[in-house]
């Protein structure tokens, strides 16, 4: 029996991770040795946009409420992978925490999650210096912070950063505030 049979039996003809019935494609969970256990079925709207995690539609992925409970360990994989990335989302942030693994299932869920980390594009200064977790940096123009009622100047040193999700910000407190910033308008001190 072919790879594709044996899911589409396991699976009763329909997307394992959002129920769908339409489009099924096979997709291996990495690292993979090419067999049924470690692959799973997926419509085309979940393979396109595991594909393509920056135009991902938070509120489809709200069916890994459902399939994170699989007794599949492959399907335990990709919704603790896709729950990680959303994880910003305060409701998979939630589903992550009461997720429960076996020890197996877990490393091999997070071997994936570390080849992802690996392709991060990183956060650089308005110069194309790197900037790294705990530098300090200077702003390089006056910036209104919208909510807190006040202009930080340019020129303020914004001592110990965080680096965040998203390449293009930083945190950091001005004033006593916590904000996040524009790396572009930002300079390594």
């Amino acid at each position: 029996m072919s790879i594709k049979q044996t899911l589409l039996n396991r699976s009763n003809h329909q997307c394992e991770l959002c129920g769908a019935t339409e489009s099924l494609n096979v997709m291996e969970v990495t690292p993979s040795n090419g067999t049924a256990e470690q692959a799973i079925l997926v419509c085309q709207t979940c393979q396109d946009q595991i594909a393509n995690p920056s135009h991902m539609d938070v509120n489809h992925w709200r069916c890994l409420n459902d399939c994170m409970w699989s007794p599949e360990p492959a399907v335990q994989v990709i919704a603790f992978r896709l729950l990680t990335i959303l994880r910003t989302e305060g409701w998979a942030q939630d589903l992550l925490e009461i997720m429960y693994l076996e020890d197996e299932t877990r490393a091999w869920a997070e071997a994936g999650l570390f080849e992802e980390e690996e392709d991060t594009t990183p956060t650089k200064d308005s110069n194309g210096a790197l900037l790294q977790e705990g530098d300090n940096v200077t702003l390089i123009k006056d910036l209104v912070v919208k909510g807190a009622n006040f202009t930080a100047k340019r020129g303020t040193l914004v001592k110990n950063i965080h680096l965040t999700d998203n390449p293009l910000h930083i945190e950091g407190k001005v004033n006593g505030t916590q904000i996040v910033l524009v790396a572009a308008f930002l300079k390594k001190a």
